[in-house]
């Protein structure tokens, strides 16, 4: 194709097949203060993205695989600059780098998880910071405007090629207008559709602080009621995530990252063998917990504080007045535990790494389609389109007719019947077969049969009764259930 096109274009298509062989990148998105440095760090498994106010909490920051650890600042007209870690072994707050040269960093780490997920900090949303707001904006495709002088690409064809291919949306309590306008937007430009939630996950972070007295049917347990806050998040903001899922990223940081030590421990225990009055005092508030006086050093405490919060602390004296022989292992896997950061990698798995491949094609067919729209030549534009519909047709690439589909039923753009919708939606997000079908656990005959027939069922939808819009969804989900049945035939013989 790219003898056909101009060289800025075949340029910007290089670009798209080297992100197609590389990791699934991911946005870790939200507004300012909500906590995505904190969970970038849990999910790298390294204290490594600052967290305090500085100039890096304005840079968008790009965490991948290396073979090395090193950080590099990268400029806008293409320079790079080396620069050393902090005595902690983070990248440092403060660069001492004019920051309008700066284009983002990029950090080279060791870290295994890396090696299928470039993880990427932005900054936050809603910041009195313009040009860290537009940063981020840049990187989720939902800021609009005329390119400048000197650009390669229009903005538009540069989020496509440059952005974020998935994203992690971190909400607190509240979730307001412009989180979902935010997350609106940036599946349109990653997907060429409107929103859908095949790549995108929200987080309630902090769920720690939500007060579950406020909460019916909480029980008066915090999990529970955030739990419940986060269904109704899922609800609101349907369709344009996955799932909302409740997570402490401040535990979850501390837990993971090596933050919780044998001296924490040691420090915890000693609290756990405070008299029953003055522990109950310590625990009614942070001021309290700091400031009250007992035996147990006020900076220790202190630390504690910061790396656990009240509600971390909690749970581990309870830990340790259940067992009191409790080793510091032990004790740090329980606090990871009651973060619930492992439901988070759990469903970066199930939505993100299975379906890495077809997550990168839809975004990188986003991509051809706005770098082909900034070439102003309209010959040009038509033959990327023919080209496409050419690859669309090919057999291997129903996957993304599938990802097509799921995200026209999902935002509302093809109107289908609650009960097709909802079965569009399930063989289009699930990875297990069985959950494809509705049909979890079941044996494989019985799975068979019902494949086989859902496939007629719709290929006669198709002719029979549906829109022509619904007649396209009910082609490609007949397909969907004819290559699950075939797939499940073979393992048959």
């Amino acid at each position: 194709m790219q003898p056909q096109v101009s060289e800025r274009t075949a340029e910007g298509f290089r670009e798209v097949l080297r992100r197609l062989s590389a990791p699934l990148q991911v946005a870790v998105a939200g507004r300012i203060k909500s906590g995505k440095s904190t969970l970038v760090n849990a999910l790298i498994g390294r204290r490594v993205a600052p967290t305090d106010v500085g100039e890096c909490t304005r840079l968008v920051t790009r965490f991948q695989y290396g073979t090395v650890d090193r950080v590099e600042v990268v400029f806008h007209d293409g320079g790079k600059q080396a620069i050393p870690f902090d005595a902690d072994g983070g990248i440092p707050a403060d660069l001492g780098i004019d920051l309008e040269k700066i284009s983002h960093l990029e950090a080279y780490l060791t870290n295994a998880v890396l090696r299928d997920l470039t993880v990427i900090d932005t900054p936050g949303l809603g910041s009195l910071d313009a040009a860290s707001v537009a940063r981020t904006e840049e990187l989720l495709g939902t800021r609009r405007g005329d390119g400048e002088a000197g650009d390669d690409l229009d903005p538009v064809s540069r989020n496509a090629v440059a952005g974020a291919e998935a994203v992690l949306y971190v909400v607190t309590q509240a979730v307001r207008a412009d989180d979902q306008q935010a997350l609106a937007s940036f599946t349109a430009a990653t997907a060429s559709r409107e929103a859908g939630p095949v790549n995108a996950i929200a987080l309630l972070n902090k769920a720690d602080t939500i007060e579950p007295d406020s909460v019916s049917e909480s029980g008066g347990d915090v999990w529970t009621a955030a739990t419940l806050i986060a269904g109704k998040q899922a609800q609101l903001l349907k369709p344009r995530v996955a799932d909302v899922l409740p997570v402490i990223g401040l535990l979850a940081e501390t837990a993971e990252t090596g933050g919780f030590t044998s001296a924490d421990a040691d420090a915890l225990r000693r609290l756990a063998a405070l008299d029953e009055v003055t522990r109950e005092t310590l625990l009614m508030s942070a001021d309290l917990f700091t400031s009250w006086d007992c035996d147990v050093p006020a900076g220790v405490r202190t630390r504690l504080l910061e790396r656990m919060d009240l509600y971390g602390i909690r749970h581990a004296l309870a830990a340790i007045d259940a067992e009191p022989e409790i080793t510091a292992g032990d004790l740090r896997r329980r606090l990871l535990d009651s973060s619930g950061l492992a439901g988070v990698m759990s469903r970066l798995d199930s939505v993100f790494r299975a379906r890495a491949d077809g997550i990168k094609a839809a975004a990188a067919l986003a991509s051809v389609t706005a770098l082909a729209h900034a070439s102003g030549d309209q010959g040009e534009r038509q033959r990327v389109h023919d080209a496409i519909e050419v690859l669309l047709a090919k057999p291997e690439a129903h996957q993304l007719r599938l990802l097509e589909a799921l995200t026209l039923v999902a935002s509302g753009a093809v109107e289908m019947p609650e009960d097709l919708a909802e079965e569009v939606m399930r063989v289009g997000s699930a990875s297990d077969v069985g959950e494809q079908l509705g049909l979890p656990g079941r044996g494989r005959q019985e799975l068979t049969d019902y494949a086989l027939e859902r496939a007629g069922w719709w290929r006669s939808f198709s002719s029979f009764g549906a829109t022509p819009a619904q007649s396209r969804i009910a082609h490609v989900v007949h397909r969907a259930y004819f290559l699950i049945w075939q797939h499940l035939r073979a393992q048959g013989t």
